[in-house]
């Protein structure tokens, strides 16, 4: 009898160390027992936020998430930077007069004009003119519209490039040059002999003209992207804008009439040619008589 209440200790114990072996259990009232931290699956364990979540969105994703400024990472098509150019083609009253109004509403647009022919008419060939216009990008679609009211438009032709990555590759390595650039200055005032300031200055050079010429790129293609590139044909009423024959009979008719053309510009440039030709034949004749006569000088009798 004496050993009930040892054999009753050691099963006392060992409820008690079985009890313990389970860290965090609970035995409420519930019925339930839940380790702390851990939950049941589909269910978020209250006062605790999923990593990537923002309090009060839980389980939400990082790839889910917006910015504080409500952005999602991503580049506006605004902020894109694109190249846009075109080809125009116009039927005039007047081409040489058009050209004027042409220049007029590009320039009141913020635009310049980059080159400029102009070509009269002649005998056989009516007039015409091309320009080559530089017009505001955001100024593309209204300007287009105030030159289509110069005559008939012929065509138009437009091409966008983004170029977007190759900006933005440029500008981290123009910001990481001049961080170098500017690093190699701080060395240079530092440098205590005269070893260490010419190797300095002689990396400072090479860092220097690379960072001008990717500033150069930059700068030409952030002209290329605000200033659009449009070249502007002006024909004159009654004549054909060159292009691409419909059928084989208008491919016949554009290859005699570009056959006559050519014999037109050779008689032509034959007849510009005659009078220096003539000279020359001259000269080379008097220079041969010259030789001549001096060769039969030294002929012995």
């Amino acid at each position: 009898m004496k050993r009930l209440p040892a054999i009753a200790a050691v099963l006392l114990s060992t409820l008690l160390l079985a009890g313990c072996s389970v860290p965090g259990v609970s035995t409420d009232s519930g019925g339930s027992a839940t380790s702390p931290g851990l939950a049941e699956p589909g269910v978020v364990n209250p006062g605790t936020v999923t990593p990537g979540a923002e309090p009060g969105a839980p389980g939400e994703s990082l790839d889910s998430r917006t910015f504080p400024d409500g952005s999602t990472g991503e580049i506006a098509s605004s902020q894109r930077d694109v190249i846009t150019t075109g080809m125009v083609s116009i039927t005039v009253k007047d081409p040489i007069a058009s050209v004027q109004d042409a220049v007029t509403i590009t320039e009141q647009a913020g635009g310049r004009i980059d080159s400029r022919t102009e070509n009269p008419a002649t005998g056989n060939q009516p007039a015409s003119a091309n320009l080559t216009l530089r017009i505001p990008s955001d100024e593309l679609d209204r300007t287009l519209a105030e030159l289509k009211q110069l005559g008939t438009v012929n065509f138009v032709s437009l091409n966008a490039s983004d170029i977007t990555q190759q900006t933005q590759d440029l500008d981290a390595r123009i910001t990481s040059l001049q961080t170098s650039v500017d690093r190699l200055l701080a060395l240079m005032t530092s440098a205590t002999n005269t070893t260490d300031l010419i190797a300095v200055e002689n990396a400072l050079a090479e860092r220097q003209s690379e960072l001008e010429g990717l500033q150069a790129q930059r700068d030409y293609l952030s002209d290329q992207v605000d200033f659009s590139t449009i070249t502007l044909d002006l024909y004159s009423t009654g004549t054909v804008d060159p292009g691409t024959p419909d059928d084989f009979w208008d491919a016949i008719a554009a290859g005699w009439n570009a056959l006559l053309t050519a014999l037109g510009t050779a008689i032509v440039a034959i007849g510009f040619a005659l009078p220096w030709l003539l000279a020359l034949g001259l000269v080379a004749a008097i220079v041969y008589l010259v030789i001549r006569l001096a060769r039969k000088r030294r002929t012995p009798a």
